[in-house]
């Protein structure tokens, strides 16, 4: 059976972009959520998790920049930290967790994360029965590439790249309000997420939606 978990990263980061994730998730085929907490938006995006109970939120934690190259101590009490803030905005522990830029893959804070992940039960990024998946971005060498993240593209992945088991395939929907090097972009993955072509390819491949509410059970089995 193929399972797909469809995960925003970003949440927090502005208003815009909370609004585009709540849409995608009412609208469209967005089941999953990565929360910067320490972000301009992240008390909105808090206040909106309760009424998304359907919507699994983790942490998509954000490292300063000093932390980036020396992992140890100094990066396990940031993440730690930044482990209870999500706790105290969102009332509750998050489902899974991930990095900005996915800067947990480098070489001396992945052992940190990996650890903390470990501790508080969480499933991390590329460390976990789900499988990541990240075709789905839209630029790539400086320049924008909208047609990577339009419908018939992400079809395509849909028919080709999605195995049997879990996989989650990372997204960055939103509405642009905040200028960054990800910005057009954001609003065509918005548009192709909330797609009824989308769903419609789903249930013609057999690939179930889930969530990481879900990821107890399906990774056991």
């Amino acid at each position: 059976m193929k399972h797909l978990i469809v995960n925003a990263d970003d949440f927090g980061l502005s208003a815009g972009i909370n609004r585009g994730i709540v849409e995608a998730h009412r609208r469209g085929v967005l089941t999953s959520t990565s929360l910067m907490v320490d972000a301009a938006g992240a008390d909105e995006a808090a206040g909106l998790a309760p009424e998304l109970p359907a919507l699994s939120v983790g942490l998509h934690a954000d490292l300063p920049e000093a932390l980036l190259d020396q992992g140890g101590a100094a990066a396990r009490a940031e993440l730690e930290r930044q482990l209870e803030r999500f706790t105290a905005l969102v009332g509750r522990a998050p489902t899974h967790l991930d990095s900005h830029h996915n800067v947990h893959r480098k070489p001396p804070l992945e052992p940190v994360f990996v650890e903390v992940a470990r501790q508080a039960g969480l499933p991390l990024r590329e460390h976990s029965a789900a499988r990541y998946f990240a075709k789905f971005y839209g630029q790539w060498g400086g320049k924008s590439h909208l047609e990577q993240i339009a419908v018939l593209s992400l079809i395509r992945m849909l028919e080709t790249e999605i195995a049997d088991g879990l996989t989650e395939l990372s997204c960055h929907p939103g509405y642009p309000d905040l200028e960054t090097g990800y910005f057009v972009e954001r609003e065509a993955e918005l548009r192709t997420l909330c797609d009824p072509r989308v769903p419609q390819a789903l249930a013609r491949l057999e690939i179930a939606l889930a969530s990481y509410h879900d990821y107890p059970r399906l990774a056991g089995a």
